[in-house]
């Protein structure tokens, strides 16, 4: 999708702060180094789901067909704790997790399901994945608080002034 023009948003954060945009684009990227892509994935929809954020959804729900992710897993992801044989114990552990940081709220991380991700991962691949759970967490909060569309994509958007 090309925008010629800012979109019809409260906020484009590439556009209206290109500081900040490149430097959480930064972070994306280094939080993201060694995760494996399908883990990656469903931590960027499932984070999604629960914050409500249409606009990451869509995103990862194209990047995870795209890179051929089963559909019927990500059909069952919200029901992922019931899903039976669908997630493997490493993928459950993520999620597990996954869904304790993102609703942190008055609650906190219990050194059950810590231990559970470091049954699975080593301590650099554990520090990389809580990295990845709180850069979709960002982002869904900066494509809810601007307003993005499903569908728009900044990743291949060229926003000019408009």
């Amino acid at each position: 999708m090309s925008v010629r023009t800012r979109p019809s948003t409260r906020m484009w954060i590439p556009r209206d702060n290109p500081a900040v945009y490149k430097a959480l684009v930064a972070l994306q990227r280094v939080s993201s180094a060694g995760v494996d892509a399908e883990i990656g994935e469903l931590i960027s929809m499932r984070v999604s789901q629960l914050n409500g954020c249409a606009y990451c959804l869509h995103m990862h729900a194209g990047d995870a067909l795209a890179a051929q992710i089963d559909p019927h897993k990500l059909l069952m992801l919200p029901a992922w704790p019931e899903a039976g044989a669908v997630f493997d114990a490493r993928e459950r552990a993520v999620l597990a997790l996954a869904e304790q940081l993102t609703l942190l709220g008055d609650r906190e991380v219990t050194d059950g399901v810590f231990d559970d991700v470091r049954a699975h991962f080593d301590a650099v691949e554990t520090g990389q994945l809580v990295a990845a759970i709180a850069m979709i967490n960002t982002w869904n909060r900066i494509a809810i608080a601007g307003g993005y569309p499903a569908g728009l994509d900044e990743r291949r958007a060229s926003v000019t002034a408009g």
